[in-house]
């Protein structure tokens, strides 16, 4: 055990000495290109008459910031030590190091190595390459009133649009760095002494904690960050809106932004709040009230419309009045199935159809629903596959998973109901409750960063219900909400606002 002890600290410090910069220019290049394996895009140019050499990775620099913020105020003239080259270039970002490893991961992200022959220590001139597309319209998460722009992949770029909307000093970003390979940049947003310290500190350990090769968007870091990763229910939200992100914010919330990635994560997130919109903010509150339980009603008949439908025809007759059985009577003469199979085989090919359009180029995959859903409809009827009642209630169920703002709990409908299907085929509304049971249960267990998933109805927090399923004035929704736990508890004054209502 001694002897592994003491071979152990001389190896941790040969390596330490190793790890520092060469002071000959031959040991510098060639401890740098094996460094990152003498990859082609490697560059290396000697400028100037007293030594000095640039070494940088070709694709991830920008050229013209190199000649001209570089190259030539150095070009001709002599420097006998690495700070007055640091006083003489103009560069917003330059550091200096004498670490082997830094500068490597250094030139990794987008900086230029200097080095003066003879000295120990090098300059970190930051000029990375600025590749990327500009800002846009939002793809999936689209409004008529309100904002347009979306998040891309820049972090810099996201942040600024953050920034854009909260003007504030106490607007905080922090900076991490995430996977052993990528070294991708993870920013935490957040606007301090109104956000609980207690969620930061836990966000930040769980970031910190993770040991893994690399991640390369925000999707994949939510699901390492979730309490629960055996559920299927998101329980941070994934959102390509910084209008969005900045609302959020200002409820005393925290956000997660990867370089690379044009979603932010953000949390902690309630059930409810997958089903609300940013644009229920920007309408009259009696339209965002019937947005919000025209969502509800939708998620109850794409969860359990076909289920009702399975259950009423294979156990419970009595239940369908006596003018409608007899059309159901009608319409399953010829089908030769169950009604549960019968069930499963439509959802089963309305998912294929949604998956191909989804796919598909856009142009193609709006066709090859619209048609491919006509034309295998009207085929299933004629040929008795199936009742042209479920085709039906198969394409409201549908449309109900289209109503949820929330691409990620819109997946999870799709695939609640097919257990729902299943059970109320074995048995019947017994089946079906087994299984709502089951679900809020589930729920139940749930949270979000230590905030329950079900807030403001478990626990009961009467004063958010304003905010839920339905939106009052914002007269009266003056208060941040309890599951944010914020320092800060009140947006605004509420007798202030009660005098102008």
């Amino acid at each position: 055990m001694f002897f592994k002890k003491l071979f152990s600290t001389k190896s941790h410090t040969k390596s330490k000495n190793e790890d520092l910069i060469p002071e000959t220019r031959e040991k510098m290049s060639t401890e740098f290109k094996q460094r990152l394996q003498n990859s082609a895009d490697i560059l290396e140019n000697e400028i100037g008459v007293s030594g000095i050499t640039l070494f940088s990775i070709g694709t991830l620099i920008d050229k013209t910031m190199l000649h001209r913020d570089i190259i030539n105020p150095l070009k001709e003239l002599s420097f006998d030590s690495i700070q007055k080259i640091m006083e003489h270039l103009s560069i917003g970002e330059i550091e200096k190091s004498n670490q082997m490893e830094k500068a490597v991961q250094a030139a990794l992200d987008g900086n230029v190595i200097i080095f003066l022959d003879g000295n120990s220590s090098v300059l970190l001139a930051k000029i990375p390459s600025r590749v990327g597309r500009s800002v846009s319209y939002a793809q999936n998460e689209s409004q008529v009133i309100g904002p347009q722009m979306a998040f891309t992949e820049s972090l810099l770029t996201n942040i600024t649009l953050i920034r854009s909307y909260i003007k504030d000093t106490s607007l905080c970003i922090e900076n991490l760095q995430v996977g052993a390979r990528t070294n991708k940049l993870v920013s935490i947003v957040y606007i301090n002494g109104m956000v609980s310290e207690q969620m930061v500190d836990s966000l930040r350990k769980r970031i910190q904690d993770i040991k893994m090769d690399g991640i390369l968007d925000s999707s994949v870091l939510e699901q390492l960050l979730a309490e629960n990763s055996l559920t299927i229910f998101p329980q941070m939200a994934l959102t390509e809106r910084p209008d969005r992100v900045s609302d959020w914010l200002l409820k005393g919330k925290v956000a997660v932004l990867v370089d690379g990635s044009s979603l932010a994560i953000v949390c902690p997130q309630s059930f409810m709040e997958f089903f609300q919109s940013m644009e229920d903010s920007n309408v009259n509150w009696q339209i965002a009230t019937f947005w919000r339980l025209l969502r509800f009603i939708a998620l109850f008949l794409s969860v359990f419309f076909t289920a009702l439908y399975v259950a009423a025809l294979t156990f419970h007759y009595e239940v369908i009045p006596q003018t409608l059985l007899f059309t159901l009577s009608e319409s399953r003469a010829k089908v030769p199935f169950p009604p549960i199979i019968e069930a499963l085989l439509l959802e089963f090919i309305m998912e294929l159809l949604r998956e191909a359009g989804a796919r598909l180029p856009t142009k193609v995959g709006q066709t090859m629903g619209i048609v491919g859903g006509i034309v295998i409809g009207t085929a299933a009827v004629d040929a008795g596959f199936t009742s042209n009642i479920l085709i039906i209630i198969i394409s409201l169920g549908a449309l109900g998973s289209f109503v949820t703002p929330s691409y990620t709990m819109g997946n999870v409908i799709r695939i609640v109901r097919f257990p729902l299907i299943i059970l109320a085929g074995c048995w019947g509304f017994y089946g079906m409750m087994y299984g709502f049971c089951f679900l809020l249960l589930h729920l139940l267990r749930q949270s979000s960063m230590g905030s329950p998933y079900l807030a403001p109805f478990y626990p009961p927090r009467f004063a958010d219900w304003k905010d839920s399923i339905i939106r009052l004035p914002l007269s009266f929704t003056n208060k941040r909400p309890d599951l944010t736990m914020a320092e800060d508890e009140y947006k605004y004054d509420p007798i202030k606002a009660k005098k102008h209502t």
